[in-house]
């Protein structure tokens, strides 16, 4: 009651801590009667004999706290036996949590332990593993965990329809990443490398290593890219038959980039009414009108909104849903869990290397994974599915009439 009063004057949170490592000690107890019998009185048929007690410590908050742990040996003195309750108490995957959780929120390993809960001065005066170089080990080990598991997760279960890839620079560390969506409208984050640029050579190890872990390469994907040639040159070596999707919001700025801003707004508007029009020939002709007018004055422009034309009209000549369609004719989905993972390493100030870019990077993608929500328009997806694979039946079809041609020329 003495302890009680003390942890009382410090707050409701002391008291409950005070009282709860109280309650610890007597399960500890518990454990140890049950295997050796009530203390004072012999029996014969115990398998367990007290041994005394040695310094131990368990995790509370986030730090380690030093207890006395009790000791059981076997009844012939042979060996040590575990105790139960302490064994639970004792184990340190909450603070490699704790340490992931409040880093990633943007909590610096130097002030780690002012982000803790308090639990009394009497127990934060003897707590342990709350330095900056503990912490800092904790999330390291935990971070390469998670980039561990990302890597290593086996596909082959997944029906992915579409496929999103993009890049995020850590200071000079490129990371690309890979985000698939299932055809029940679920975002799985499938992969990340790292290097210098956005090469054919880099985003194809990405490629093949989804390969090999299982990702159906076969069956016809839509892949939604924001217009770089390596990403597109390595989609269509990897994948047997893919549709390339261009972003069109890449692809507005892209033109936006070369008119004067007295002229963005309208060039925008009359972009994005094209892109909502019924049929991709309808949008084709808007487009090419409209890159024809800005030939004279805007060549530049007009060469922007020319190449790759068709491709940024691939959700439209796929009949996509509108629900869904507003999904697949951006990158938005991957960039929002982009910006997820460089908003968590914000406070990182200095990036010692590449495998670090990569921990945090797939630390990032994977608390974004948490807060994924099935696409708006999944209903439709299956019909999408349907769709590639007409498109891709076509395509072999026409394949085979050329193979013809030249065999008969």
């Amino acid at each position: 009651m003495e302890e009680i009063t003390s942890d009382l004057q410090e707050g409701l949170l002391a008291l409950a801590v005070g009282a709860g490592l109280q309650v610890m000690q007597q399960l500890m107890e518990a454990d140890v009667t049950a295997v050796c019998g009530p203390r004072g009185k012999h029996n014969p048929q115990r398998s367990g004999v007290r041994h005394g007690t040695e310094a131990g410590s368990v995790t509370l908050g986030g730090r380690r706290v030093p207890v006395r742990r009790r000791r059981v040996r076997t009844a012939d003195g042979s060996a040590e036996l575990p105790v139960p309750a302490y064994e639970v108490f004792t184990g340190t995957e909450v603070l490699g949590r704790m340490a992931l959780e409040r880093m990633l929120a943007g909590v610096s390993a130097r002030r780690y332990p002012v982000a803790l809960e308090p639990v009394g001065r009497g127990i934060d005066a003897q707590a342990r593993s709350t330095s900056k170089s503990a912490v800092s080990r904790k999330f390291v080990q935990l971070t390469e965990t998670a980039l561990a598991d990302l890597l290593a997760t086996d596909l082959s279960g997944l029906d992915v329809v579409a496929l999103m890839i993009d890049g995020v620079y850590f200071a000079e560390h490129l990371c690309v990443v890979a985000l698939g969506i299932d055809i029940d409208g679920t975002k799985y984050p499938l992969a990340v490398v790292e290097g210098s640029t956005e090469n054919t050579t880099l985003v194809r190890s990405l490629l093949v290593g989804l390969r090999e872990r299982g990702l159906d390469t076969t069956r016809p994907i839509l892949a939604v890219l924001d217009g770089a040639k390596a990403l597109a040159a390595a989609v269509q070596e990897v994948f047997d038959h893919p549709v390339i999707g261009r972003c069109q919001l890449h692809k507005i700025r892209n033109v936006r980039d070369h008119l004067p801003k007295t002229m963005h707004g309208p060039v925008e508007k009359r972009m994005r009414t094209a892109y909502h029009a019924d049929t991709a020939l309808q949008a084709e002709a808007l487009l090419s009108a409209l890159a024809a007018e800005l030939d004279k004055t805007h060549p530049g422009a007009a060469a922007s909104l020319r190449e790759g034309l068709p491709e940024t009209l691939t959700v439209l000549r796929l009949d996509v849903a509108p629900t869904l369609a507003r999904t697949l004719r951006s990158t938005n989905a991957i960039e929002s869990m982009i910006s997820i993972s460089r908003d968590h390493a914000r406070n990182v100030k200095r990036w010692r290397d590449g495998q670090m870019a990569l921990r945090w990077c797939a630390a990032g993608m994977l608390e974004a994974s948490k807060q994924f929500r099935r696409v708006n328009g999944h209903l439709h997806l299956p019909a999408l599915r349907a769709s590639l694979d007409r498109h891709a039946a076509a395509e072999s079809a026409g394949a085979d009439c050329n193979t013809h041609t030249v065999s008969a020329a």
